[in-house]
């Protein structure tokens, strides 16, 4: 089973490693990094991964798991990501996403009327894009699994191994990389966080032109 993590300049690190460190343990898969861009591709906050592919040598993967960005509108405007996104949605078994990573789907008209979800500075984004938004931490409308923001991304890959290889493979690869989250703070959601504490992260992505600042500017 061939396995397309797509790369693009700005993606951020932890919504391809998460999901990597499980999808890339299934007993069949092949794993692949593909990319648009020539040479190194740097995430958000610096880490530097090889691709392995261009659409080109890769047009029919299995699977495609798409990270999302801290940057989230620049792979939406890069053409040929879209154009390969489209032609690899038409053989792929399951289209999934991480965080901001659904609107490279929704861009490439994939996801209108579907539901997603997506890190939640990002929902009124995606919603615009005509995707049914959720505020579930993972969500499935088969072809598409998404993942809400970040660190959820190892939710969506352990329910998309569950789906695809059992509940017994997904609890012991679980076990393996001790996935067993214990925040030592509730305020890992909007609706958790409260008022004060959202407004101050949105100035924070904001000073980092993150997606609050992007969608401020659109």
């Amino acid at each position: 089973m061939e396995i397309a993590f797509v790369l693009y300049d700005g993606f951020t690190a932890l919504d391809l490693v998460g999901p990597y460190e499980v999808i890339g343990a299934w007993p069949d898969a092949r794993v692949r990094f593909v990319s648009t861009e020539q040479g190194f591709v740097r995430a958000d906050a610096g880490l530097v991964v090889v691709p392995t592919d261009t659409p080109s040598s890769l047009p029919n993967p299995d699977v495609v798991v798409v990270p999302g960005s801290s940057r989230p509108f620049g792979p939406l405007e890069n053409r040929a990501l879209l154009d390969w996104v489209r032609h690899a949605a038409r053989s792929a078994t399951w289209l999934a996403s991480v965080c901001t990573g659904a609107g490279v789907y929704a861009a490439a008209g994939l996801l209108a009327h579907r539901r997603a979800t997506t890190h939640w500075a990002f929902r009124d984004v995606l919603a615009s894009m005509g995707v049914d938004v959720s505020t579930d931490r993972v969500v499935i409308d088969e072809p598409f699994v998404s993942g809400a923001g970040v660190s959820a991304g190892i939710d969506m890959a352990l329910t998309l191994t569950a789906r695809v290889h059992g509940v017994e493979l997904a609890r012991r690869l679980q076990l393996m990389i001790e996935y067993d989250p214990q925040p030592p703070f509730d305020a890992g959601s909007p609706e958790k966080a409260g008022p004060d504490l959202v407004a101050a992260t949105l100035a924070q992505f904001a000073a980092g032109a993150g997606p609050s600042e992007q969608v401020a500017s659109r």
